[in-house]
């Protein structure tokens, strides 16, 4: 029986799919390979097929029409048996013998039924051109090889938050949300994240780095211009998440805190991108986001504008603008994402 299913939406890398389903091969039994071809016009299939051709056990590939991100990943865990999942882009790679602890320890939980809701992990930001590489960890705020509720989780710090890459889901959780991803929709990540908050009741941290992320790249989605571009994607995933769940309504103090947290980091990220851009629209764009915030909820307007990274975003005016954007670069070089 597979414990663990991974999800590899794989959309013409070519160049990277064999190096990260290598080291999905390598870390041993106990491990469901959905590789999901998103209409890939290059090789991609072509590598996928060969890899199931040649471990039928463990690889299992899917070819779909080309849905983005978001339907690669319904697709996936549609398919998937594995009592957990988890997805890993296939142009990044895990350590494989990291992956091999974390299974052996699922394996564990499901041995003495004491299954778990949420596992998190570190991660690197494998960043291009940099040898010294920045680790994502949550020691001193979720205790380690422990099985916790929300009540025993610490205070996340700003720019500190759940990523898909550190995050691993029982199936069932994501089956209890209906979680769906938009289809054709970049960043979708967060949302995937960040909908199943609510049905998280057990959760499980070991310190150890099982996710490479490769970041640095043009042609990223996450690279800075990328995003500017695509702006449109990145609110229509804010207001999603806005959307989604009213935290007003969410149980327990240090959950519905998390989830404030995360939502108001997408929430200045999008803000950012907006002030980047600078024209008269993006600005307007800026206000309506705010505005849009505000009429749906003003507990949740006035907790983000009241956080650190809110207030700093909402300066007011042209000398507001340039001090906003100043804070985040200092913010973008000290964390080293994109």
């Amino acid at each position: 029986m597979n414990i663990l299913s991974v999800v590899v939406p794989s959309y013409n890398t070519e160049q990277y799919l064999s190096n990260c389903i290598t080291t999905l091969l390598e870390s041993g039994e106990g491990i469901e390979i959905l590789i999901v071809n998103d209409g890939s016009t290059d090789g991609t299939g072509l590598i996928a097929d060969r890899f199931e051709e040649n471990y039928p056990e463990k690889v299992k590939v899917i070819h779909q029409k080309n849905l983005g991100h978001g339907g690669a990943v319904n697709t996936g865990i549609a398919s998937a048996s594995g009592k957990y999942i988890k997805v890993v882009d296939s142009d990044d790679w895990v350590n494989p013998e990291a992956l091999k602890s974390v299974v052996s320890k699922l394996k564990e939980f499901t041995e003495a039924g004491q299954d778990v809701d949420m596992f998190l992990c570190d991660f690197v930001y494998d960043k291009l051109g940099e040898s010294k590489k920045k680790i994502m960890h949550y020691r001193g705020i979720v205790p380690e090889n422990e099985i916790v509720s929300w009540d025993e989780i610490g205070r996340f710090r700003a720019g500190k938050y759940i990523l898909m890459h550190s995050v691993i889901y029982r199936r069932s959780v994501l089956i209890t949300c209906e979680l769906k991803l938009p289809e054709h929709t970049f960043y979708v990540d967060n949302i995937f994240v960040y909908m199943p908050l609510p049905y998280v009741e057990t959760i499980y941290y070991m310190s150890i780095c099982v996710y490479h992320y490769f970041i640095g790249r043009d042609e990223q989605s996450v690279n800075e211009k990328n995003m500017i571009r695509r702006i449109d994607q990145q609110l229509l995933v804010n207001n999603l998440m806005l959307y989604s769940t009213d935290l007003t309504k969410i149980k327990g103090r240090k959950r519905q805190k998390y989830m404030l947290h995360y939502l108001t980091i997408i929430t200045t990220v999008s803000s950012v991108l907006l002030l980047k851009i600078g024209t008269k629209e993006a600005i307007n764009k800026k206000k309506m986001l705010w505005r849009s915030i505000r009429k749906y909820n003003l507990w949740i307007n006035f907790r983000m504008r009241l956080s650190l990274v809110g207030s700093v975003i909402n300066l007011p005016g042209i000398t507001g603008r340039k001090i906003s954007l100043l804070v985040y670069k200092k913010a973008q070089q000290k964390v080293g994402f994109n």
